[in-house]
């Protein structure tokens, strides 16, 4: 018999790209999320899998009706991918974030504990929750010092799984992932922004691509590797949290210097610090900073240490940055039919 698993939050790039490797993998895959929108389903109709998943309605806020999609389908795994996922935005909507992302866990944790005891649960926690860590190197041993709303929610989150199954012996993991992007990232974030906005200046559609410090660095992977780690924590015999990374951090500014070169776009970088700008050699300036866009407190850098999932679970990712650069250009270009 197939497999059936429910991932929350599917019209995400993770909840997207985990459907189409599931659904490879021949489960069946219900797909939930909060307002059920057609319209934000385009990740699904971009892998052409928007007509494979059962699609459903589900709010983490509200108990009665998380019972309902459990008594509803009967699953085998559960991926709780769902929730508030911009840190800045967090601090504005700071009761909605602690509500969903956070006590929304505690919820689909109590329906199994006390119904469904045999289902797997996967909790979507992130590497915000080291936030200002003294190490540069994170593993699952690291101390949490999360300095949002997001992070914060994420560890609460994060605990209360490993609680749930220290203590009431259920299946439930924690992957820790730090940044991971592809061509499905939404446009909120810089690295689809980067790659979005000089395809747009190549082809005459935007004038310039404002960006924050260019000198942050994060761990960056690609997503389509890192859910697949997702699944093989799902299938190992003891339930343990893993933290998902590269291993390797890069600049902002050296995100934006592959693409340029990926495009074909020659110039040269002007002027120091925040004051920053590229200038194309048709004397064309199409990147600057911009002082509204560097965040207040810069996080110290950050990089994981994934020596735990290579050991136990035999995986390392492929996709160096380089690469991972080149599909979100090639696949953008497609996207916009250029």
């Amino acid at each position: 018999m197939k497999k059936v698993a429910l991932i929350t939050g599917v019209n995400g790039q993770d909840g997207a790209y985990l459907a189409q490797f599931l659904l490879k993998k021949n489960y069946k895959v219900i797909g939930t999320s909060k307002t059920n929108s057609k319209s934000k389903n385009w990740r699904l109709k971009r892998l052409k899998i928007d007509k494979k998943v059962i699609n459903c309605k589900l709010n983490l806020n509200n108990k009665k009706n998380i019972d309902y999609i459990f008594n509803k389908y009967r699953f085998d795994e559960f991926y709780n991918l769902a929730g508030h996922s911009i840190v800045t935005t967090s601090f504005k909507n700071y009761l909605n974030t602690a509500n969903s992302t956070a006590m929304g866990v505690v919820r689909i944790l109590d329906s199994i504990k006390n119904n469904h005891r045999k289902i797997k649960f996967y909790q979507a926690t992130t590497s915000e929750i080291f936030g200002d860590s003294n190490k540069k190197f994170q593993n699952e041993k690291t101390d949490f010092n999360p300095k949002n709303p997001y992070a914060i929610s994420k560890l609460f989150a994060h605990l209360m799984t490993r609680n749930f199954r220290e203590y009431y012996n259920i299946y439930a993991v924690s992957g820790i992932l730090f940044n991971h992007e592809s061509p499905l990232r939404g446009e909120e974030f810089v690295t689809r922004k980067i790659v979005k906005g000089l395809i747009n200046i190549l082809n005459d559609k935007q004038k310039i691509l404002k960006v924050g410090n260019l000198d942050s660095k994060r761990d960056w992977g690609f997503a389509k590797e890192y859910v697949q780690v997702m699944w093989k924590m799902m299938q190992h015999k003891e339930p343990q949290d893993f933290v998902i990374s590269s291993g390797k951090a890069y600049s902002v500014k050296y995100f934006i210097d592959l693409t340029l070169k990926q495009l074909g776009i020659k110039g040269k970088w002007v002027g120091k610090k925040n004051k920053r700008k590229f200038i194309t050699n048709e004397n064309k300036t199409i990147i600057a900073v911009s002082p509204q866009l560097i965040r207040r407190k810069e996080y110290k850098l950050l990089i994981g240490n994934s020596s735990k999932a290579k050991k136990i679970l035999k995986w390392e990712p492929k996709i160096n940055i380089k690469r991972l650069v080149k599909i979100m250009v090639e696949e953008e270009k497609k996207f916009l039919r250029i």
